[in-house]
């Protein structure tokens, strides 16, 4: 009796095992063959680093482009993760329909800074992060060049450049900042031929309101060519150095 049902047992069981490998082989597939990619660059009007081709190129060079692929092969997590490791995208999401069409929507990163230093040139973006420094279009952000580490671009220096951009008025006055040291910096304006040394980047804040009230105040009556030179290291003063051109 024993032996009869040990028989029965293991013949039901192969018939349930082949029965689910037949069913799993032969199901219908949760999403169809891709057969459409849309790729979306959201602020492509404002900023012209990427192309729908470049995308595409991205994906194919990481083997994940999902055109023509399986649909249940297709991982919009990876897609999106792979993109992410790219240093002008800022945001991407991935989505698929029913259908079997997947969409990818890009934001760019947005430069606020450009670094020259002896380690190499490239960007720095408005959450800190570095950029390449070939972007596919001319960008206008301060140009900081001299003795920059990448942590000091990352950190202080990207606050700094943060601060100019979101003020109007400094964002359009200052041009260059040169970096001897962290405690050694000068800023050089688009206006005027002479040169602001600010020394460090402590209380920048501080020290760009007196060079503001500077210029309301003092250059309406001096004049722009009246100073070489205005420092704003000394807390609470301003030292002006007088052009050798300029006559008393």
């Amino acid at each position: 009796m024993k032996k009869l049902l040990y028989i029965i047992f293991s013949i039901l069981l192969f018939v349930y095992i082949a029965a689910a490998i037949y069913f799993s082989e032969h199901k219908e597939h949760r999403y169809p063959l891709c057969k459409e990619v849309t790729v979306i660059i959201a602020d492509s009007l404002d900023k012209h680093f990427l192309k729908e081709r470049d995308i595409v190129a991205y994906l194919k060079k990481a083997r994940l482009y999902p055109l023509n692929k399986n649909g249940d092969s297709i991982n919009t997590y990876s897609i999106e993760n792979a993109l992410l490791k790219n240093e002008i995208i800022e945001t991407a999401e991935v989505s698929r329909t029913v259908s079997g069409k997947i969409k990818i929507v890009i934001s760019q990163k947005m430069p606020i800074l450009r670094v020259f230093s002896q380690a190499g040139s490239y960007y720095v973006d408005k959450s800190g992060k570095i950029m390449p420094p070939v972007l596919g279009q001319a960008i206008y952000v301060p140009v900081a060049s001299g003795n920059i580490e990448k942590t000091f671009a990352m950190t202080n220096l990207y606050k700094f450049a943060l601060f100019l951009q979101k003020d109007d008025f400094w964002n359009s006055q200052i041009e260059q900042i040169y970096v001897r040291s962290v405690d050694d910096i000068e800023i050089i304006p688009r206006v005027g031929s002479h040169r602001i040394i600010i020394g460090s980047l402590e209380n920048y804040e501080s020290k760009l309101e007196r060079l503001r009230l500077f210029y309301e105040q003092v250059i309406p009556k001096m004049g722009w060519e009246k100073y070489c030179i205005v420092n704003l290291k000394y807390k609470n003063q301003i030292v002006c150095t007088k052009s050798k051109n300029v006559e008393p």
